[in-house]
């Protein structure tokens, strides 16, 4: 168990009631005060020189706006970072006042903080707190300052192992009211927090804490994870209309105070202690400054924009550090997929800027846990027909209008040499990876059963390969595509998990424009009739007909991956 301090202070003053009499319990003769506060001061986790804290307050007086807790150390810990409060030091005596966020404490309400800390020698328990200069009760959690300084929900090398993940109720019943749905309604998908609202929940629907609380539910006594898409960046993604967000280019202060502080509020509750709870940050946005800036031909200026006033970095910076804070969060930065950044001038640049964003904003490669590769993409995860390696009359397979010199041909290879180059670039050994396999089997009649006709390069590449895309830089709503692998943990070296981070069924963006309050805009990549650019080689864009808004439900979607499933569904 985490040590709590136990200690019942009993000079309590006396509090009077709405009556003006005084309450008081019965304690075997001796009269004292209701109790005006309780705090739980938790020891999550100690090594040598620091250790974690989680702390409690809950408020049993007056409702508050503002608050400020004190205490007092009697050996040298000093606080070295702290989330979901203001904290400041002076010699041994510490403060910890409220956010902006969190500054209204109702009667009989809590409100939740923690923070690392240096220390030596011995590491005792502060004994007296005062909210607001009235001294609390400290709740008797059972241990005492001579418990062994256990972890709760320990962290571990790799979140899915031996864990259930969670099951999103609301897109598991869309997905089961569908013809045939339900056989794979009960897989576990990520949950999309695409916009402020979202947090507490949009129309009606759940929020944050719904979703956790439901996870709790769902954990019973094993592990069980949660997985939350980080998606709101200001000038959200810079080369995707439909992708677009609510967030001006500039609003990194709104990003800051309005999205990233209330998830890390939520997550930090020591409620959600025993949940691991895994994050992808900001899909499909530090590639876009290495790949959609400057001379090149994909270019785009709203990627400049990004790219000079450099708040994708900053803005992922921030979500890394606060989110990184909290004990049992696992942080994976999306790394694009092969399509996109395997070639030379891509690979090493976009593991370059990762490291950028990981260090900035106070965020240290410490808080990334991993990288997730194919976040709501298409390519397979293994083309089984050819390698990189093989050559047709001593042509090289990169020659081929598909490959077209790339250095990778499906995601698993890609996201295995990618973690490579992201160690080699500074980040952690021990780093995971994560493959969505959402929409990447390109099962059904289309799919091949061996390698192309070798009167070419392109015969034998576009006979065999799985991936039916007209040109891999096609991402929206694509024509022919299937599920992929099921989620599992641990199926590959350096793989942590294959994932459905990407809810099945839910669009990438609308085949025509659609006025919305989202921020969403209207991307021609989503139209079938659009003849491309040069981000997919001016191809026609492959996208589906009809489809709703991204993040919306598109049933004829939906069918199409499950009819062309691979491996099949039964």
């Amino acid at each position: 168990m985490s040590r709590t301090r136990t200690a019942m202070l009993a000079a309590l003053a006396l509090v009077a009631g709405a009556s003006g009499t005084a309450l008081a319990v019965d304690t075997g003769g001796m009269e004292t005060a209701a109790v005006p506060c309780t705090v739980d001061y938790k020891v999550q986790n100690q090594w040598g020189t620091g250790f974690t804290t989680a702390v409690t307050v809950t408020n049993n007086g007056a409702a508050k706006s503002t608050w400020a807790l004190k205490w007092s150390y009697a050996g040298n810990q000093t606080i070295t970072n702290g989330w979901n409060a203001k904290l400041s030091q002076s010699g041994a005596a510490v403060t910890a006042a409220n956010e902006s966020y969190n500054g209204t404490l109702a009667t009989g309400g809590s409100v939740s903080f923690g923070f690392n800390a240096s220390y030596s020698g011995s590491n005792a328990l502060p004994t007296t707190f005062t909210l607001d200069g009235v001294t609390c009760n400290v709740d008797d959690g059972g241990g005492g300052p001579t418990d062994p300084p256990d972890p709760t929900g320990p962290r571990v090398d790799n979140p899915y192992s031996g864990a259930k993940v969670y099951v999103n109720p609301e897109w598991s019943a869309k997905a089961a009211a569908e013809p045939g749905g339900s056989r794979i309604s009960n897989q576990p998908t990520g949950v999309w927090l695409d916009r402020i609202a979202a947090i507490n929940g949009v129309g009606g629907g759940m929020g944050l804490r719904d979703h956790l609380d439901e996870a709790l539910t769902q954990k019973g006594t094993g592990e069980l994870v949660v997985q939350l898409v980080i998606y709101n960046l200001p000038g959200r993604d810079c080369a995707a209309l439909a992708s677009n967000g609510e967030l001006g280019p500039t609003e990194l202060g709104r990003y800051k105070t309005e999205y990233i502080d209330p998830i890390a509020a939520i997550l930090a509750d020591a409620k959600y202690a025993a949940l691991r709870i895994v994050t992808t940050i900001e899909i499909d946005s530090l590639p876009n400054l290495v790949t959609n800036t400057g001379s090149r031909p994909t270019a785009t200026p709203e990627c400049d924009v990004m790219k000079a006033n450099g708040n994708y970095v900053k803005g992922v910076g921030y979500a890394l550090s606060e989110l990184g804070d909290v004990p049992n969060v696992y942080n994976y930065i999306d790394a694009g997929h092969h399509g996109w950044i395997g070639w030379d001038d891509n690979f090493a640049a976009s593991a370059t800027v990762m490291k950028e964003a990981a260090t900035a904003e106070g965020a240290t490669v410490n808080d990334v846990h991993g990288f997730i590769a194919n976040t709501a993409n298409y390519s397979a995860l293994k083309e089984q027909n050819f390698t990189i390696d093989d050559t047709v009359g001593g042509t090289s397979v990169r020659q081929s209008k598909w490959v077209d010199w790339n250095r990778y041909v499906d995601e698993l290879s890609f996201a295995q040499a990618f973690r490579n180059q992201l160690v080699t670039t500074g980040f952690n050994s021990g780093i995971g990876m994560l493959i969505d396999t959402s929409r990447n089997g390109w099962g059904g009649s289309a799919r091949p059963a061996g390698p192309g006709a070798t009167t070419s390069v392109d015969t034998y590449i576009d006979g065999g390969r799985y991936d039916r895309r007209i040109h891999i830089g096609n991402w929206c709503n694509q024509s022919g595509a299937g599920l992929g692998e099921r989620p599992q943990a641990g199926p590959a070296a350096g793989i942590d998990a294959y994932v459905w981070m990407k809810p099945p069924g839910e669009s990438d963006g609308s085949s025509t424009a659609i006025p919305n309050d989202e921020g969403k805009g209207f991307d021609r990549m989503c139209d079938p009739t659009y003849t491309g650019n040069p981000r997919n080689g001016n191809n026609l864009s492959g996208a589906l007909p009809n489809s709703p808004l991204s993040g919306h439900w598109f049933s004829a979607q939906f069918q199409q991956l499950m009819q062309n499933a691979y491996p099949p569904l039964s």
